[in-house]
């Protein structure tokens, strides 16, 4: 059986042809049914399992990310990578000539999305400077909690954390010819009121990605893969050992430098390395291109030890995870399997108790 998503972005197909020849139009279209219905059930889903909180509250955080992260309409909605950043001060800019951060779908709602509360309320319009269709949400930003939490230290840059504070809409934009959610902004200038009083925090970056903390645990915690996997999944310590390697290869190479959330390059789709979610979303791009580089990409060049040293440890840590996540899916298969198993014997029970207890 389909799923809702799979429904509605099959639909969203339907309507791109009628849509194309009209993006230059002035007038605004009248959003189709397949579209609004796609808008509903992202803003259904996200005040579900995101409703509004204290913003400091970090048990309503985790219990955001944990649905977020088992899938769901927004979740299928995405594409192999998301363009995730802040709209800039002219709105009518275009989105080509905008800069992001490019991310893997199950990192984009494990780190991202889940540090958002939403009420519900969005709006749909059609973008003809776009060709694209934009879910505005009302939205506001948990920028209380730990700085664990966050995925990188926002406050690196002193503007781009007042954005953030001040958040008051998620905008998602919608591809007709795709029926699917290719690039994702937040706002502190939505047309809606904050839906919150926001209590803003100072924080002090102290120059690092990652650190530890007082009690000698790294950070951020968001990142590591402990909270990914089970206890008892075996590849956990090579994962973790092959992630250093590949940090320590990375820094090598100065792959570090370009790829940090500070952009020292400026690129207008930043690939982040930054931590091993980050690494682990963007592991088979980053073997891909250090082995063929193509010339429409600014490679870094590698000498010939850095090159093989690198691809190494990056196959190393890619082939860990993937073990890992393999893992995981068998045992959810079981866990899954055992639990059809007692339902079927509870009503199996419950048939024979009550053939016992008839006169």
């Amino acid at each position: 059986m389909k799923s809702t998503a799979s429904h509605v972005r099959a639909a969203v197909l339907a309507v791109a042809a009628l849509l194309a020849p009209r993006a230059d139009a002035q007038q605004q279209p009248q959003v189709p049914p397949a579209v609004a219905g796609l808008a509903r059930a992202i803003a259904a889903e996200l005040v579900m399992h995101c409703p509004l909180a204290d913003a400091d509250d970090a048990g309503a955080f985790e219990s955001c990310r944990a649905a977020l992260e088992e899938g769901g309409v927004l979740r299928k909605s995405l594409p192999d990578f998301v363009l995730w950043g802040r709209e800039g001060a002219e709105p009518a800019r275009a989105l080509e000539r905008g800069t992001f951060a490019q991310l893997a779908p199950e990192v984009w709602t494990r780190l991202y999305a889940p540090l958002f509360m939403f009420n519900g309320n969005h709006r749909v319009e059609w973008v003809a400077a776009e060709n694209q269709f934009v879910i505005r949400l009302e939205a506001a930003f948990r920028n209380r909690l730990a700085p664990g939490q966050f995925p990188y230290p926002f406050w690196h840059d002193e503007a781009t954390w007042s954005a953030y504070q001040h958040a008051n809409g998620v905008l998602l934009w919608v591809q007709p010819q795709t029926g699917r959610v290719h690039v994702a902004q937040f706002t502190e200038r939505a047309a809606t009121p904050p839906l919150q009083p926001v209590s803003p925090v100072a924080r002090r970056f102290e120059g690092q990605w990652s650190w530890t903390d007082a009690a000698g645990r790294m950070q951020p915690a968001v990142t590591l893969f402990d909270g990914q996997y089970r206890a008892g999944n075996p590849h956990r310590p090579a994962i973790d050992r092959t992630w250093r390697d590949l940090a320590l290869q990375l820094r090598e190479a100065d792959c570090s430098r370009c790829h940090a959330p500070d952009n020292a390059e400026r690129s207008r789709r930043l690939v982040l390395l930054s931590s091993p979610a980050h690494a682990a979303g963007e592991i088979e791009r980053v073997i891909r291109v250090v082995r063929e580089p193509t010339p429409r990409l600014k490679v870094h060049a590698l000498s010939a030890d850095d090159k093989q040293w690198l691809l190494q440890s990056a196959e190393a840590f890619r082939d860990t995870v993937r073990s890992a996540r393999a893992w995981e899916a068998e045992a959810a298969r079981r866990d899954q399997a055992r639990e059809g198993q007692g339902a079927e014997r509870a009503v199996s029970l419950r048939a024979e108790t009550e053939l016992r207890l008839r006169p």
